[in-house]
């Protein structure tokens, strides 16, 4: 899976602690140069904040994907035709007040009765499948090559190498994130006292006047974190998500010990050996959201007055459990994509990615039998902020070998993009690559669904993917006609170029253009795919 982002605090020591409108014509870019251009230096509002990957960079200065203004503009009422779009996930929370009603149901099979009534090879498989059982965290695939003694000498000793420096982080993370809390909790108990309330704001804090230098100290600590969150109990929360997130990497993905997989009951490196899973492809509880939230970026159902918005109308959502608290496996990536081509779906969204992929063969076979039946792949690019063009910086699955020619053309690759136009546009997580990604998308701060109809906001390609999935939806949807090899390069060609440079990585010194970092070189942009759209389907260009 794209890993989660937890680098809010990494700058901190503990040490530190205590010291255009109307006609559907295509747009280009709006902006030929940033530096001469008036920039949004306002905060987002609430509003923007919940909404920005669907605003427009034209009207809002915001570099969403114009899909507000494809709806108003272009799809009014237009239904279109229902699109199966397959989330190949950690589950999804099937009861979710936004999604229980743009959920894929098999009608050929019936509910509970044990059989598979469709003859499709999965038993009782009513909204998809889960390929991972009862099993929940696990290794990182260098882990396993650990433990298992995978590949050649050289695989092997990058992969315990890789494990080594990955457990020996993610115990040092830990032990920051814990005394960071600390203080924290110290400082927010002792103003809380000083003030003579449980709940209080930046401006209460600034405003205590004291000669005491531990009050001092513990005031220094809580102004430190209002740069981070806008409240201490919101930092309190990242904090402790923090510390389970990598107390998981040192405890399962980097323990060269750990077998998650034992419970599942199959050999996860014998393709043929398919009899696994259940038909229960709901996520197991609140910790496991991650396919919930993409599912919401995606399909969200459309001005219910709850929550989100997704990005595509029309829609039904295909769950498929196959990436656990770890890296997924090949086979279950593999047999998962053949799931969704077999049974409908016509857009896969693959939120997740590994280093290390000792069984690619299979994956690369099933994402050319997708393509054998249009179907269309939408893949996160990652989060180690790296060069993907660098052999050194492998993300699996892809649809290149060594930076090779495709494989297939269906596969589109998405790297993220923080709210802000100008130079920080590229999120400083996203990885990138003129040859191994394909175009860019929002996914810093995404707010969508979690699991027990609540709603978050998260950060990372994994959620930069799906709006690029859901606007493949929407020409599928609106021109069914269309290959996905079609939408895929209608997709890339439409979007906003972006002539000036942004910061790779986040490192000050270190920048590019978005040609420079992709092959397209520009953002998707829903309007514009779509006008595109109509007009490669009305045969006026080709494409």
């Amino acid at each position: 899976m794209t890993r989660s982002i937890f680098k809010t605090f990494f700058g901190l020591s503990a040490a530190a602690l205590f010291t255009a409108c109307g006609a559907t014509t295509l747009v280009t870019t709006p902006i030929e140069n940033i530096d001469t251009t008036p920039l949004k230096v306002s905060d987002l509002t609430e509003a923007e904040k919940k909404n920005w990957g669907h605003l427009d960079l034209v009207n809002d200065t915001i570099p969403g994907m114009s899909v507000d203004k494809a709806y108003k503009e272009i799809i009014g009422n237009k239904k279109g035709k229902t699109v199966i779009v397959a989330v190949l996930d950690s589950g999804i929370d099937l009861k979710h007040e936004d999604l229980d009603d743009v959920l894929w149901t098999n009608k050929g099979e019936k509910a509970g009765d044990g059989k598979d009534n469709d003859n499709n090879g999965y038993v009782d498989d009513i909204h998809g499948w889960n390929f991972l059982g009862d099993s929940y965290n696990e290794q990182l695939e260098a882990a396993r090559i650990v433990r298992l003694k995978i590949g050649d000498a050289a695989t092997q000793a990058k992969a315990k190498a890789k494990v080594d420096e990955g457990y020996n982080k993610a115990v040092q993370n830990k032990q920051q994130y814990e005394q960071i809390l600390q203080a924290v909790n110290s400082a927010d108990a002792a103003v809380q006292k000083q003030l003579g309330k449980k709940a209080y704001t930046k401006k209460d804090v600034s405003g205590i006047k004291t000669e005491d230098e531990n009050m001092k100290q513990h005031i220094n600590v809580l102004m430190q974190m209002y740069t981070f969150k806008d409240t201490i109990p919101e930092v309190i929360e990242e904090l402790s998500d923090g510390i389970k997130y990598f107390s998981d990497q040192a405890n399962y993905n980097y323990n060269a010990s750990f077998n998650g997989r034992e419970v599942v009951g199959d050999d996860p490196y014998d393709f043929n050996d398919r009899d696994y899973g259940n038909g229960n492809p709901q996520s197991t509880g609140m910790d496991e959201s991650h396919g919930t939230h993409v599912a919401g970026i995606i399909a969200a159902e459309r001005n219910n007055g709850k929550g989100a918005n997704g990005v595509a109308n029309n829609v039904k959502i295909m769950s498929i459990r196959a990436v656990p608290n770890g890296d997924e496996y090949d086979k279950d990536i593999a047999l998962g994509i053949r799931y969704a081509v077999d049974n409908g779906a016509k857009i896969i969204n693959g939120s997740f990615g590994k280093g290390f992929s000792p069984n690619a063969d299979w994956v690369y076979d099933a994402i050319k039998y997708a393509a054998s039946k249009d179907v269309l792949f939408v893949h996160a690019a990652g989060n180690d902020g790296a060069d993907l063009d660098d052999p050194s910086n492998p993300n699996f699955p892809n649809d290149q070998i060594n930076n090779g020619p495709e494989i297939a053309d269906n596969v589109i690759t998405v790297g993220a993009l923080d709210p802000n136009y100008g130079s920080s546009l590229l999120a400083d997580y996203s990885n990138y690559g003129k040859s191994n990604v394909d175009v860019f998308a929002p996914g810093t701060d995404i707010y969508s669904t979690y699991p027990k109809n609540t709603y978050e906001y998260s950060p990372g390609t994994s959620m930069a993917a799906p709006g690029v999935a859901g606007i493949a939806a929407l020409i599928r949807s609106q021109y069914p006609k269309l290959s996905a090899s079609q939408v895929k390069r209608i997709i890339m060609e439409s979007g906003l170029s972006i002539k000036a440079k942004v910061i790779l990585g986040g490192e000050q010194g270190n920048s590019a253009t978005l040609a420079d970092i992709s092959t397209s070189g520009k953002i998707a942009n829903a309007y514009n795919a779509l006008i595109m759209a109509g007009r490669v389907s009305a045969g006026k260009i080709k494409i």
